[in-house]
């Protein structure tokens, strides 16, 4: 019975993928790329699959403009797999730090290793072997294997849904699993027979340049004539958006604790938020209340229990306050600047370290932490390699 289910069910994909098929999308979206779309990109005429993946995990939730000098530069220290996978992992993470979603350099660098473990150091071109790789989806996998193969594979990255969703008029949020099936059973029927690099390409660059969360430049659209977002009015109204929650907010207060040109850090759990990355020593007792308040008394008895192991208190200032927005919810910092009287034996201190001020640039830092420290310290001494 299950085999006949199973037929059933590729018969009926089959059905669908015939009746949403169209060669002339294709056609239209190749010659708008061979024309219009980018084609200088860093990381583009190339087959190397390395380069190609590297960019494509980079580019996940990112700016191409954001990514393009962080991928230079972790090409300078990590050229080829081999050497990343080799590398140690807090090397792996300073070149990524400040890029942000830091899952994305663990799994980089456990991908790396698998690679180069199980298969010699050479992507495989089939793409479900490439999504069953650390950090790499069903559409980052495609785009892989389509840019370094020429694979036939469908691609369904955001961009792609906001295409879809408007030129076709799918409603619906696109994170829910059954608008999302929808637009994986159009991205599979509409691949073209060739040119994947050019198509894959086009797509991506429509909704990079042209189909634009806002202010979309309908006019220069060669799938305007198409679209039912355009000829409905609801190009702003499509793709619908994530239906909004409340963002939770978290306080807490960061140590900036100075000794001898030297400041503590903390080595960051390698999950979760900041994972694997060197931070500052948090305290959530000395978050302010809501209306900014913290009490002088407390904060002082809870500056000098959390330093002891370290020394004993000889000052401490408070910094200006600030946030930080994270996907699910924002951050407010109230930094304090702590110096000590003296500094005692960190025996059992296995996550700290203290870190020569002058190697704080070149330190694997959250973004927002390295913008606390340059603007303590004095971001062009730091850069300089001056205390």
């Amino acid at each position: 019975m299950k085999k006949v289910v199973g037929v059933q069910s590729i018969v009926q994909q089959k059905n669908v993928a015939a009746n949403l098929a169209d060669p002339t999308f294709s056609a239209a979206v190749i010659s708008w790329q061979k024309q219009h779309g980018r084609h200088k990109l860093p990381w583009q005429n190339t087959r190397d699959a390395y380069r190609i993946w590297l960019s494509e995990i980079m580019l996940q939730q990112t700016q191409v403009t954001a990514v393009i000098p962080y991928y230079t530069r972790f090409l300078v220290r990590f050229p080829d797999i081999a050497s990343l996978a080799a590398a140690p992992a807090d090397q792996v993470m300073a070149h990524w730090s400040g890029l942000g979603y830091y899952s994305r350099a663990r799994n980089l660098h456990r991908c790396a290793q698998r690679i180069c473990a199980e298969y010699g150091g050479v992507f495989p071109a089939d793409p479900e072997l490439l999504a069953d790789l650390p950090g790499i989806g069903r559409s980052t996998a495609a785009a892989i294997s389509a840019f370094a193969y020429g694979t036939r594979a469908a691609i369904l990255d955001g961009n792609v849904k906001r295409v879809f969703c408007r030129i076709f008029g799918i409603d619906g949020y696109p994170g829910e699993k059954p608008v999302e099936q929808i637009l994986w059973h159009r991205a599979e029927a509409l691949l073209p027979a060739r040119e994947m690099e050019a198509y894959t390409q086009g797509l991506m660059d429509l909704g990079a340049t042209l189909c634009t969360r806002s202010r979309p430049s309908c006019a220069s659209c060669p799938l305007a004539q198409r679209c039912i977002a355009f000829a409905t009015n609801r190009v702003d109204q499509l793709p619908v958006r994530k239906p909004k929650k409340a963002i939770p907010e978290k306080h807490t207060a960061m140590l900036v604790i100075v000794d001898r040109n030297q400041v503590l850090l903390e080595q960051r759990p390698g999950i979760g938020i900041w994972g694997g990355l060197l931070s500052l020593p948090e305290l959530d007792r000395l978050a302010p209340d809501r209306d900014g308040s913290a009490d002088q008394a407390s904060m002082q008895a809870a500056v000098t229990e959390a330093i002891a192991p370290f020394g004993p208190l000889a000052s401490c200032e408070r910094l200006l306050p600030f946030s930080h927005g994270f996907t699910h919810f924002k951050l407010h910092v109230s930094p304090y600047r702590i110096t000590l009287a003296r500094r005692l034996s960190p025996a059992g201190q296995i996550n700290h370290v203290w870190y020569g001020i002058e190697r704080l640039a070149q330190a694997p830092l959250p973004a927002p932490v390295r913008k606390l420290l340059f603007a303590v310290f004095g971001e062009a001494d730091l850069l300089s390699g001056g205390a």
